[in-house]
């Protein structure tokens, strides 16, 4: 009986520590834990592209992460900056709504503070404290997919703040609270 109590108690709390750790927004992900995270990225600002696996046999890919951090840099001054890969993991569960392969078209990825401070001092729509500057925030669009749907996929997902820039053609997802706006 003290072994089955022992069993539950390890199980459960190993659910939990999985949950809290896919956690995106409050909001756990469901991803099979066998399964391989792959995404593919193409900076439209420096022509780079990434396809890699990110996360395989149970656990992030330290080497995959960083060559997602050099492809999501900012683009003006070249730096560097984590991307939170619970970020990676809402673009994988919006992929996997969309039931498409993962390439996504990177419009801005991290921002420098210098370059967020001069994005907001030329428009009111670049938030301050934008979460770009902490790896966080991702803004997108994907080729061969209407950008109200993609739009519309990610709203579905419940998750972070999804921001709709239909002028500018390209959303703002986020690991952020849950809201939503729209902007040009």
């Amino acid at each position: 009986m003290a072994l089955m109590r022992r069993d539950l108690l390890r199980n459960g709390l190993a659910l939990a520590a999985g949950a809290a750790s896919l956690g995106v927004a409050g909001r756990a992900l469901a991803f099979p834990e066998t399964s391989v995270r792959r995404l593919g990225f193409a900076n439209l600002h420096t022509g780079e592209s990434l396809d890699v696996a990110y996360w395989e046999n149970g656990a992030y890919v330290p080497d995959a992460l960083a060559a997602v951090n050099h492809v999501l840099r900012d683009h003006r001054n070249n730096e560097v900056h984590v991307i939170q890969p619970h970020l990676l993991d809402l673009l994988t569960a919006l992929s996997r709504r969309l039931d498409t392969g993962p390439k996504f078209e990177v419009i801005s990825g991290y921002r420098s503070p210098a370059t967020n401070a001069m994005l907001h001092a030329e428009s009111s729509e670049v938030a301050q404290g934008s979460l770009h500057m902490v790896g966080e925030a991702i803004d997108i669009r994907m080729s061969g997919f209407n950008l109200a749907y993609l739009h519309n996929a990610a709203l579905d997902l419940d998750m972070g703040g999804v921001g709709y820039y239909p002028e500018s053609d390209f959303i703002h997802v986020d690991i952020g609270r849950i809201r939503r706006w729209s902007g040009t």
